[in-house]
């Protein structure tokens, strides 16, 4: 058989990578891909020089209130002197800032979100706009006119300047006409170019800002804004919200986001928006308490960080005032819990014990980019502190940690020969993919045990199979019971990777100790193979990494059975 050359066959495998990725897509996407490409290009010029719109006034009652976005980790003081801080990282911009400047992109992003504008007074903040739409003009490259940026800018926009200091934008005649003329053009820039190509979450977020200010605004364009985002927002709820309440994309901190964004449009006081929006959000709070440790912050399944998005109490409190809202259910109560539509299951007690399974797909096949290779992981908090935890999610741009952070080795699962179950690539790539099957939840009044198996190795010689069994009550502690099927000879490894403030104390026959701050536990392993205890990485907020130590199990063969058990010393 003639060999062939190295070049050619990474190009094949490169070709055939990208189809298996393409063949997932939704039809039009491809389509919407090309003209989000060509069609900025062809259209600039006829926005630069669109007729803007009489103002005619705002729609809000004066009373409207609104909750700033995000951790805010910026302060007035620190920006007046030209230092932001994004993504636990300090960059030094300038006031007003270079929007220009090098930054990475995701830091460049949250520079042209404005958030950072709710920290100002309005002398400052109105100076900083005034700039923005003097020296950040639509062109090619400018990266604020993106229309993700430009969604969440307009929102801040208009919720700073016509909830926060309404009265003193109404008065300032002059500030008013160029912020009215910026909005009306980006607002019909947005309005071409919706990411269609993306959908999901970017999608959702074009939708929600459409309708968001076409509510604040009168006039016939606004309330062409307003049809179109509520449209949108009619279409994708649905999707995007299935009947569990879970956001689709299936990352606690998306879902915060998504929370954030619908009670924003509540907010408004806008009757259509309400009718729409208050039994979803509903459902949603109520999915929040589920993917939430005893310590209040969100589970790290798939691509979420902590310090991102408002915590999840600022969240409630915030729905609950809501005027006209339906009353939020009652906090979720100890016992088992269930999200099927995402594969989410899991149990919780008064005591501050709590675990959390993911038995579900990665996220929606047409838009895999914020899922991770880690069908099966787990989290685990005892006694209020977490103890097994998901790695998280490094920024974006770092390739090697980002890479890492999707793979299956750094979940709490297993990984076959050294590869992942599902084939990540690029930063939010995904070909070939497995998908859970069988899977079975069976809840107790003690406890529970979920089952199933999934074909992630199948793409693999010796298609092996990964079936798990979890099973946890309150007095006999958590087993994880792995089968690893294969017609060939494979090398299987389960990990449990533990958070960082715990400490492996002792390692011997009987199992392994590790002390966490309110206590300790034993983790035994059975079946035989070899245990071991290796160096990882946790990744609890973007741009922050911290060593921790990992469990692991290892054992080869084609019919392998790996066993874990964690319990309470006492």
């Amino acid at each position: 058989m003639q060999r062939v050359p190295m070049s050619q066959a990474s190009i094949i495998s490169k070709l055939t990578r990208l189809a298996w990725t393409a063949r997932y897509l939704k039809s039009g996407q491809i389509t919407a891909q090309v003209r989000h490409r060509v069609g900025s290009c062809l259209q600039r010029e006829h926005a630069n020089g669109q007729a803007v719109a009489e103002f005619r006034g705002c729609l809000w009652p004066r009373d409207v209130r609104f909750l700033p976005p995000g951790a805010q980790d910026n302060r007035a003081n620190g920006i007046r002197q030209g230092t932001l801080r994004f993504l636990n990282s300090e960059v030094t911009v300038g006031f007003p800032p270079r929007w220009d400047c090098q930054l990475p992109k995701l830091s460049q992003y949250n520079l042209h979100y404005f958030e950072w504008l709710w920290a100002l007074g309005y002398e400052e903040a109105r100076a900083a706009v005034l700039d923005w739409i003097q020296n950040h003009a639509l062109a090619k490259g400018a990266i604020g006119w993106e229309p993700y940026p430009t969604s969440l800018r307009l929102i801040n926009w208009a919720t700073v300047f016509w909830g926060r200091f309404r009265e003193q934008v109404e008065g300032d005649h002059v500030f008013l006409e160029k912020l009215w003329s910026s909005i009306f053009r980006q607002v019909q820039w947005l309005a071409r170019h919706l990411e269609t190509h993306l959908l999901g979450n970017h999608y959702f977020e074009n939708g929600a800002t459409l309708a968001f200010v076409g509510s604040c605004f009168k006039g016939e364009q606004p309330r062409r804004w307003f049809e179109k985002g509520h449209s949108i927002l009619r279409e994708q709820i649905p999707e995007q919200v299935p009947p569990d309440g879970m956001h689709f994309e299936l990352s606690p901190m998306y879902h915060c986001r998504m929370i954030y964004v619908l009670a924003m449009l509540a907010a408004t006081g806008n009757e259509r928006l309400k009718r729409l929006i208050a039994e979803p959000l509903g459902r949603m709070l109520k999915a929040l308490d589920a993917v939430c440790h005893p310590d209040g912050g969100i589970a790290l399944l798939n691509d979420s960080a902590l310090g991102i998005c408002n915590e999840p109490d600022e969240l409630r409190s915030f729905c609950s005032g809501l005027p006209g809202m339906a009353p939020l259910l009652p906090p979720m109560m100890p016992g088992c819990f269930a999200l099927p539509d995402a594969g989410y299951y899991g149990w919780r007690d008064l005591k501050g014990n709590y675990v959390l399974c993911d038995f579900g797909r990665i996220g929606p096949d047409y838009i895999p980019g914020h899922a991770h290779a880690d069908i099966f992981g787990f989290e685990l908090s005892l006694q209020g502190h977490r103890v097994i935890v998901d790695t998280g999610v490094h920024d974006y741009e770092v390739s090697q940690t980002r890479r890492y952070c999707r793979s299956t080795a750094a979940h709490n699962t297993v990984e076959v020969n050294g590869q992942d179950q599902c084939e990540m690539w690029a930063s939010f790539r995904v070909a070939g993919r497995g998908y859970p099957r069988d899977v079975q939840w069976r809840p107790s009044r003690k406890g529970f045990c979920i089952s199933g198996w999934h074909d992630g190795y199948h793409r693999l010689p010796g298609r092996s199979a990964h079936h798990r069994s979890i099973e946890g009550h309150c007095e006999n502690g958590l087993t994880v019971t792995d089968r690893i099927t294969s017609s060939r000879a494979v090398r299987a490894v389960s990990r449990l990777h533990l958070h960082p403030a715990c400490t492996v104390v002792r390692m011997n026959e009987a199992g392994i100790e590790v002390e966490h701050p309110k206590g300790r536990v034993r983790i035994t392993c059975s079946n035989g193979g070899i245990v071991r205890v290796e160096d990882g990485w946790y990744f609890p907020e973007f741009s922050l990494k911290e060593r921790n130590k990992v469990v692991a199990l290892e054992n080869t063969g084609t019919d392998i059975e790996l066993c874990f058990h964690v319990q309470n010393v006492t």
